[in-house]
């Protein structure tokens, strides 16, 4: 059952507008540290979301760039993640099929500039929702799947292929045959593009069999969902599970339901990448133990200039 939003434990304010705080893998937990030198145990990860390659507009005149933009800031991290994961709209959505593809395809050459060694994938509704996913199947894999890493348990769901928002009951079934052979108290970190909670249904901001997963996941003590979807860094919790919303690479988006449309905040030219950012998820030798920290685009330097293509 949802509970209001749960009280962000802020821990410190970094520069450069960095923000670091708990993530709500341990409740209880009395450590939370981010280590710069790295024990063997310890890893780190980078999310990235909502890039939408090929947007043209004015809520971002620099679209073109930002995605590189946000490849050289990773790159310049004093350490590289063991992985980045882009959670979702990596293109922004076309009718023209043989324009998705190349959009996919120029996105792939861009971040092929990557150094962390893993790249993983999932898809936005802007990526799949006009063909179920076929073409970002064709150029990045499967559209849910799970893996391990370092003592973790990673899941990444699918809930944006299904034009109605929802995760379908069969995507339901392969989640708890997935998870069925791990124990109650194991970490587990799962992946969406779509909140799994009702955030804002008016403005799509919602999976319809949403509650239907979050019930499968109480199972297990110890859940963190990252998402992306809202264009907005955002903490919530249902029960025992913490919710983490990520900042977006294009354009952000108003707070949920704090103006009566959904629509773009207007781009500031003294501010351009204002709103824009990434985030950097530690994970201590416990595994019980997240630390988000919350990057800023602004301050970066411009990157090459490139070619856009589609409309806003």
């Amino acid at each position: 059952m949802n509970e209001p939003k749960g009280r962000r434990e802020l821990i410190k304010l970094l520069g450069f507008g960095g923000v670091v705080f708990a993530s709500g893998l341990a409740g209880a937990c009395t450590r939370i540290l981010r280590k710069s030198g790295g024990g063997e145990d310890d890893f780190f990860f980078v999310q990235l979301s909502d890039t939408h390659w090929g947007f043209k507009g004015p809520p971002n005149p620099e679209a073109a760039n930002t995605l590189r933009q946000a490849v050289e800031a990773v790159n310049a991290l004093p350490q590289q993640p063991d992985f980045v994961v882009f959670t979702g709209d990596l293109t922004h959505t076309t009718d023209d099929e043989a324009e998705r593809h190349k959009r996919m395809r120029e996105f792939k050459a861009i971040v092929a500039g990557l150094k962390a060694p893993v790249q993983r994938y999932m898809p936005g509704e802007h990526d799949a929702s006009l063909d179920q996913g076929k073409a970002f199947q064709e150029h990045f894999g499967a559209t849910h799947y799970s893996f391990d890493h370092k003592g973790l348990h990673f899941a990444v769901l699918d809930n944006v292929s299904d034009a109605q928002a929802a995760i379908g009951d069969a995507q339901l079934d392969w989640l708890l045959a997935d998870l069925k052979p791990l124990p109650a108290q194991a970490p587990v970190v799962v992946f969406t593009h779509r909140p799994l909670f009702d955030l804002a249904p008016q403005w799509d901001w919602a999976t319809k069999d949403g509650s239907k997963a979050i019930d499968l996941l109480q199972h297990w003590k110890n859940v963190t969902v990252f998402y992306g979807h809202i264009h907005q860094e955002h903490h919530f919790r249902t029960g025992a599970i913490a919710h983490h919303a990520a900042q977006s690479l294009i354009f952000p988006l108003p707070a949920p339901l704090s103006q009566p449309k959904r629509a773009p905040v207007p781009w500031d030219p003294a501010h351009p990448r204002r709103g824009l950012g990434y985030r950097e998820i530690s994970v201590g030798e416990s595994r019980l133990v997240l630390t988000l920290k919350e990057d800023s685009l602004e301050g970066t330097g411009a990157a090459q200039p490139a070619a856009a293509s589609g409309s806003y």
